[in-house]
């Protein structure tokens, strides 16, 4: 196979073979194919078959040159690094260069979550008869009591069983097409029987989406963080609250009153319990913050 188009042919290929076999979402498949279009933009007429380590090496450094992130690089040489592998094991190719090839290591940096006393802020307030309003309390209260990603609270149906409000619970669809069972807090019921209630206010007549935008249709992830911003804000929250913010705050909050970690990482959807440990630190960052505001030896003179 040489030359550009031979490439983008392959790299066409690998894709279907991740939608159809894989069953990726949207945006991961989106993150794979910008990643391989980087990697045939640095061809110029050269075979993928022919390519060796000290290419992907010298296209990484390119990369790192432009200012792309570590943690950016690692994806990109993720996606690269599976299609070498799929074109090894399906296509007979010899050999796959980026096999040992690292990006450069990103500092670990913590998530961010609220403080147990600003979640309590962000609803406490009433949100009135607003249908709009009555759906935000409903979205926000249920990301924050059963710590769901933004897509999974998107994908949420009416009437097709995955919502329990009886049993309190919620089953979702995660990363790598993975279903898990969540519980449902009580206030998070409260909030969805109400938006239940009047949720024909809003939603077209043959809309299955739990929760809707202004025009009945499912309702977008951008609609979903600008709204949370803004009842941040009405609520005098300084900092910036974004969907997966509130998903941070459940798991903090939750592994701080049971220090169970291995119970966090189920309702969290984690595949391996180091990706949860890092809620440890931000468990230890607020018993930090305590030390130094009581003990005496603690306070700069």
């Amino acid at each position: 196979m040489r030359g550009r188009s031979d490439g983008a042919a392959v790299a066409r290929d690998y894709l279907e073979a991740l939608q159809h076999q894989r069953r990726l979402s949207p945006a991961t498949l989106e993150n794979y194919a910008h990643a391989l279009q980087l990697l045939l933009g640095f061809l110029h007429g050269k075979s993928l078959q022919d390519l060796e380590p000290a290419d992907i090496r010298r296209f990484l450094a390119v990369l790192h040159s432009k200012g792309l992130a570590p943690r950016t690089l690692a994806l990109t040489l993720s996606a690269w690094r599976g299609c070498f592998r799929w074109l090894v094991k399906h296509r007979g190719w010899r050999a796959n260069p980026v096999l040992g090839i690292r990006a450069p290591k990103a500092a670990r940096t913590l998530p961010k979550a609220l403080s147990v006393e600003a979640a309590q802020r962000l609803f406490d307030e009433a949100p009135g008869d607003d249908p709009l309003l009555v759906q935000d309390r409903a979205m926000f209260e249920l990301l924050y009591s059963s710590g769901l990603r933004l897509a999974e609270l998107i994908a949420l149906d009416v009437g097709d069983g995955r919502l329990d409000l009886r049993q309190g619970e919620v089953t979702v669809t995660g990363k790598g097409s993975k279903s898990r069972t969540v519980p449902v807090g009580e206030r998070a019921r409260q909030a969805l029987h109400a938006w239940l209630s009047i949720r024909a206010q809003l939603a077209a007549t043959d809309e299955k989406a739990l929760f809707v935008g202004a025009r009945g249709r499912r309702i977008a992830p951008s609609v979903v963080a600008g709204r949370l911003a803004a009842w941040a804000r009405r609520r005098g929250l300084a900092q910036r609250v974004h969907p997966h913010m509130l998903r941070h705050s459940f798991a903090s909050h939750v592994l701080q009153s049971s220090q169970d970690l291995r119970a966090v990482q189920e309702m969290l959807g984690h595949a391996s319990i180091s990706t949860t440990q890092i809620y440890t630190h931000l468990d230890f960052q607020a018993l930090a913050k305590v030390y130094d505001a009581a003990h005496p030896r603690a306070k700069k003179r």
